[in-house]
């Protein structure tokens, strides 16, 4: 795929299957996420890589978190939370290794991990598979980290399910550029 073209199309898909990148196609794609930009080289970035019997252990760690921390959670919700994991054959947790540093702020750090996640979806694309960025209730959740064993310097920023899409690419609208540029010139 051309490379212009794929940053212009590149679209999120919410209707994954097998199969997934193998692990030399993972390894481009994560060389490529991990040129994302980083001030002062902290690497602040780091991938926790989910399929198969994986899926169940996350899908424990949110119905765990659930029936913990959410008060009067309906059967319907629970099991929500529960199933998330299975609507693709891998999820890719991004996460952001806080340090410290006197030139680079945390929010840097996860701005770069954000980057990353962005160099994951072009390379999928590209490779002809898909992903989405899921965050929501689990994202940004010290408690969920802590029930994947992450450390106390270590934020989940989201999910990227991956897989193949199963589904036609969506329509893209055309962006009028000149509603998101001011000139100054």
């Amino acid at each position: 795929m051309e490379a212009l073209e794929n940053l212009i199309n590149r679209t999120s898909s919410r209707f994954l299957s097998e199969p997934v990148p193998d692990q030399n196609e993972l390894e481009k794609i994560y060389q490529i996420a991990l040129r994302a930009p980083d001030h002062a080289g902290l690497k602040p970035t780091r991938f926790i890589q989910i399929s198969g019997e994986g899926l169940d252990r996350l899908s424990s760690v949110f119905e765990e978190y659930a029936k913990k921390n959410i008060k009067d959670i309906s059967d319907e919700k629970l099991e929500k939370y529960k199933s998330a994991p299975f609507r693709a054959p891998m999820i890719i947790v991004l996460v952001s290794q806080i340090k410290e540093h006197k030139s680079v702020p945390e929010i840097e750090q996860i701005i770069s991990t954000g980057t990353s996640a962005h160099g994951i979806l072009l390379a999928l694309n590209a490779m002809n598979y898909s992903g989405i960025w899921r965050t929501g209730i689990f994202a940004f959740n010290q408690k969920v980290a802590e029930l994947m064993g992450l450390k106390e310097n270590e934020k989940i920023i989201g999910y990227l399910y991956v897989g193949t899409p199963t589904n036609s690419p969506k329509e893209l609208d055309p962006v009028d550029t000149a509603d998101y540029v001011t000139n100054w010139a």
